[in-house]
């Protein structure tokens, strides 16, 4: 099978206008290897991005243009953690899972408020979360929408998740232009991967929300429909994609080497981004050999 696609054709042809970045924690530093290696070439300039989880602070590091800078911050901040979980801190006021406070850190440190002006006026991008009913109680909504999320994954291995919406969780859209100060999206970003314990009950709106993934790790859904052609960057491998007219699904040529909250691991982070790196190089010499340009 291709590494990159499942049927014969490479799918529409560029210009893209909409991009799609999967959720997938570490694993989503492949997405930015990837575009890296093929956005300039193929001069692509995208008018919207959807977005969620880790895909969506991809995405606006991507768009903000510190591709580069993210890559050596997260990497030095996971080299001196020394693991994912400090149970010391069970019985203190320090949290035991470090994660939501180093993401938060992380992505502060990148978007201060001249990059959120960037991403104010760069192509729009769009931030799934996830909601549930209100009769849920927010652990009960958690423990649901975990094995829903779980069930299509390693047992459907759906692409595209049905469970959680079958079972009342569905999804809110926040555009990044309405976030007005970086804490504003930070808020944003970190409440679309809220996942309990590795992040706190997280609120937007005054509403409990969650990962937004638990609806559609491939928020394709978040475009609502626009027009024209769209890349779905995935972060890991299905044994089929699918052929849809206008949109063409990409993904690892292997598995990512780094979890998606292994916060302790720097060189599978940047063997994540080196194999998005080469997959973007061998994507690109396929695509033009096809004429697809």
């Amino acid at each position: 099978m291709n590494p990159f696609y499942a049927h014969a054709s490479l799918g529409p042809p560029a210009p893209f206008t909409n991009i799609v970045f999967a959720g997938g924690g570490n694993r989503c530093f492949w997405q930015a290897g990837f575009w890296l290696s093929v956005s300039a070439p193929l001069g692509w300039k995208p008018e919207r991005i959807a977005a969620v989880s880790a895909g969506a602070a991809i995405a606006c590091m991507v768009f903000a243009g510190l591709t580069d800078q993210s890559l050596t911050h997260f990497k030095a901040a996971t080299a001196r953690n020394r693991r994912n979980a400090y149970w010391g801190n069970i019985f203190r006021s320090s949290p035991v899972f470090p994660h939501a406070a180093m993401y938060r850190t992380g992505v502060l440190a990148m978007i201060d408020h001249q990059a959120l002006t960037r991403l104010h006026h760069g192509p729009e991008i769009l931030v799934q979360l996830a909601r549930f009913p209100r009769f849920l109680d927010s652990r009960v909504a958690l423990l649901l929408g975990g094995i829903a999320y779980e069930m299509d994954k390693k047992v459907r291995k759906a692409l595209h998740p049905q469970l959680g919406q079958r079972l009342g969780f569905f999804s809110e859209v926040v555009s990044v232009r309405e976030c007005a100060t970086p804490e504003a999206f930070a808020d944003l970003i970190i409440a679309s991967s809220c996942t309990p314990p590795f992040t706190p009950a997280m609120h937007h709106n005054g509403r409990a929300v969650l990962d937004g993934g638990i609806v559609d790790n491939v928020p394709v859904g978040a475009l609502n429909g626009a027009s024209g052609n769209t890349l779905v960057l995935l972060t890991r491998r299905y044994p089929s994609l699918p052929t849809v007219p206008n949109r063409l699904y990409v993904q690892p040529s292997q598995n990512a080497p780094v979890s998606s909250w292994d916060y302790t691991n720097p060189r599978g982070i940047q063997a994540t981004f080196d194999l998005g790196r080469r997959d973007g190089e061998a994507f690109l010499a396929a695509y033009r050999s096809r004429g697809a340009h």
